[in-house]
């Protein structure tokens, strides 16, 4: 009994002991601090969790939280609550956290939208320094302040981080890399230099080749692909194809044997109807040619020799179109609203005759029929739901849809369920990105784009919008200063004008127009205002904004205005600025009507305006009978036109919709479609010179 009362008592005496050790081993065993690995490591949790560590830990643990926690919070989109916390680190930082630091600032910068001092901070950073988390963050640093506008730098920081990444952002890599290649110019890829050591570059730049003079003949380009892929095996886009380019070799021709053309045909937006659907006959019945090849930029165009071909007198007596109900209902020209359509009565004057600007070269598709046996059925939008026109058209066996024209038609696109592929002729305010539907539309919007790319590669940095003080004329102006700042500008100023009347008594009072404005407000330029009690307060203007309008500097005037407009306001400008003012004088295509006399001609010296081509001698076959069905409308005419691209697209919708970055030589611009299979159009840019009109070199 003794032991065994001994050993009880031992082991009582011992149980202290044993718990003291155990607490002790539990102490040692404590998972050691996980911050400095993280630091070097993708941040994996929400800011919540980062500074909760932040919270209960000290000294060099409690700033490797806070460093996640700032990455933390600009990932989750919160640049002051970022700033707020990076304004509160210690001043002794050490190597690694130093370098996190310097990768965070321009990454802030970037969350600001201040993209030029984001890529001058990221210049200062050795990438060699950094580890591999890293680098890949500052690639897509340099990849960001670049804001897509293509370069060899851009290129390069691609093909720098592709190594780094894998998975969705791997092909996400790749496929900005084309993204950067299918931006290029061919005048920009032929100027290209690169080092002999490039090999990757090199191979990247072989393939945009390969794609350039194949991109309209799918057969074609999937051989130039294959032959390109044994050619470059250790190219990271022979083993990973952009996305693009696994299009291509899945594409499949789409059947266009039966074509439902839908269109309003009773109403006040007939017109508009009537003028597409005669292009789109036209263009089907006759096999209508493409544009003309593009003749000399340096020839002038004798502003007289049209006349002879198709005076006033020769052509029918012209009749004002009815205006629609609902300014937003039609689709509309390039150059108005359909309300500012109706609203401008139209003129029976003798058209211009102009010879194209010079473009890229491209591969034309001609507009010829989809197959000979090709049908074309036409149904009234105007007459019932478009829900149940869709259902008709399928069960009449349509197999595309060209249409809807009607904007409220259109929007209920994305609602509908229909298999067919549908080519619509207007577009939704938020375009959704929908496999079986493409969207064209001649809008003022698309027009505004094109002329901020134009005035950007002439090389002026500080432009003013004159525009007509409605609806039109905010809708422009935000689509030109969205695009601008998209090309790397800075703010675009605007002054709106009123009426006639109005422009009429600043002529009459001398008081000119001066070449000042405030900014157009965009999302990128605008801050957020504050919300109090349900009611937004707007933020106050920055320095910047407020001195914009009186910096004296615009070297650019985009000028929204009818011809009559125009006719006033280029005089206006000249009162204020001097015949010889430094700033070049823009307009859009509302400008142009046909009323191009020889006083006007000289008046308008110097001034740029944009068209389509056919309306800017690309077709002069085509413009003479466009005229005519439209008795001398100009805007009926280039819905004419647009129906006549309508009947090419509507021919080769598998390659538009399937094969990003097909382009056509059309009658309304050079058409592309971005990812969203959105037409886009580039105009055809003229300038008065000496009484004559003439490209724009």
């Amino acid at each position: 009994m003794l032991p065994s009362t001994l050993n009880r008592s031992k082991a009582g005496r011992c149980l202290p002991v044993l718990l003291a050790a155990l607490i002790f081993a539990g102490c040692s065993t404590q998972a050691p601090d996980q911050s400095a690995t993280l630091l070097q490591g993708e941040t994996t949790a929400g800011s919540a969790y980062y500074l909760q560590q932040m919270q209960q830990s000290a000294d060099d643990s409690k700033t490797n939280w806070q460093l996640l926690a700032i990455r933390s919070l600009l990932k989750e989109g919160k640049p002051q609550q970022a700033v707020a916390l990076y304004n509160q680190l210690p001043q002794q930082l050490n190597d690694a956290q130093a370098r996190e630091q310097q990768l965070l600032v321009p990454e802030v910068k970037l969350a600001q939208k201040d993209f030029n001092a984001a890529s001058a901070l990221l210049e200062k950073i050795d990438p060699s320094t950094l580890d591999k988390s890293q680098q890949s963050r500052y690639y897509q640093a340099v990849i960001d302040a670049s804001q897509g506008r293509p370069s060899l730098a851009l290129l390069r920081a691609y093909i720098a981080q592709e190594p780094l990444l894998k998975g969705d952002a791997h092909q996400k890599n790749i496929d900005g890399t084309w993204q950067v290649l299918s931006q290029f110019s061919p005048e920009q890829m032929n100027s290209l230099v690169i080092n002999a050591d490039e090999n990757t570059l090199q191979g990247w730049l072989d393939l945009q080749h390969v794609w350039s003079d194949n991109r309209n003949d799918p057969n074609m380009l999937k051989a130039g692909i294959q032959d390109w892929q044994t050619r470059y095996p250790n190219n990271p886009g022979s083993k990973t194809l952009p996305t693009q380019l696994v299009n291509v070799q899945n594409f499949k021709p789409a059947s266009t044997g039966k074509i439902a053309l839908l269109l309003p045909l009773n109403g006040q937006a007939a017109v508009f109807g009537r003028a597409i659907e005669q292009g789109f006959e036209a263009a089907k019945n006759n096999g209508v040619a493409p544009v003309a090849a593009v003749q000399s930029a340096a020839q002038p165009v004798d502003p007289n020799a049209q006349q002879q071909a198709a005076s006033p007198q020769e052509q029918p007596q012209q009749q004002e179109p009815q205006a629609p109900a609902d300014p937003n209902a039609a689709v509309s020209p390039a150059s108005a609203s359909v309300s500012d359509l109706t609203d401008q009565k139209a003129q029976a004057a003798t058209p211009q005759t102009t010879t194209p600007a010079a473009q890229p070269d491209v591969q034309t598709v001609p507009s010829v029929a989809a197959s000979p046996t090709a049908e074309i059925k036409i149904y009234d939008t105007s007459s019932q739901p478009l829900s149940q026109v869709l259902a008709q058209a399928q069960q009449d066996g349509a197999t595309l849809v060209v249409g809807p024209l009607l904007k409220n038609n259109v929007d209920q696109l994305a609602s509908t369920n229909s298999p067919l592929n549908i080519l619509a002729l207007n577009q939704p305010e938020n375009v959704q990105n929908r496999p079986n539907i493409c969207y064209f539309a001649l809008s003022p919007e698309d027009e505004a784009r094109d002329a901020a790319d134009h005035i950007w590669r002439q090389n002026h940095r500080n432009p003013l919008m004159l525009i007509p003080a409605n609806a039109l004329g905010d809708r422009v102006a935000k689509a030109f200063a969205t695009e601008w700042q998209k090309l790397g500008g800075n703010l675009v100023l605007q002054q709106k004008f009123g009426s006639i009347s109005d422009l009429k008594r600043g002529i009459n009072s001398g008081s000119g127009i001066a070449l000042t404005g405030t900014p157009v407000n965009t999302p990128s330029n605008t801050p957020p205002g504050v919300t109090i009690g349900g009611l937004t307060i707007p933020a106050a203007p920055t320095d910047a904004q407020i001195t914009a309008g009186s910096s004296g500097n615009v070297d650019a005037v985009y000028i929204i205005a009818t011809s009559e407009e125009v006719a006033l306001i280029k005089p206006m400008i000249a009162m204020r600025t001097g015949s010889r003012g430094s700033a070049q004088l823009y307009a859009s295509s509302r400008s142009s009507q046909g009323v191009n006399g020889p006083d006007y001609r000289l008046e308008m010296e110097g001034l740029q305006f944009s068209e389509i081509p056919m309306l800017s001698g690309g077709n002069p076959q085509l413009m003479q009978q466009a005229l005519s069905s439209v008795n001398n409308d100009y805007s009926l005419a280039r819905l004419y036109a647009m129906g006549v691209d309508a009947w090419t697209l509507a021919s080769h919708f598998s390659q538009i919709r399937q094969v990003q970055g097909y382009q056509v030589n059309g009658n309304t611009g050079q058409l592309t479609a971005n990812q969203d299979c959105v037409i886009n159009r580039k105009l055809n840019w003229l300038q008065f010179n000496q009484g004559q009109i003439v490209p724009v070199s």
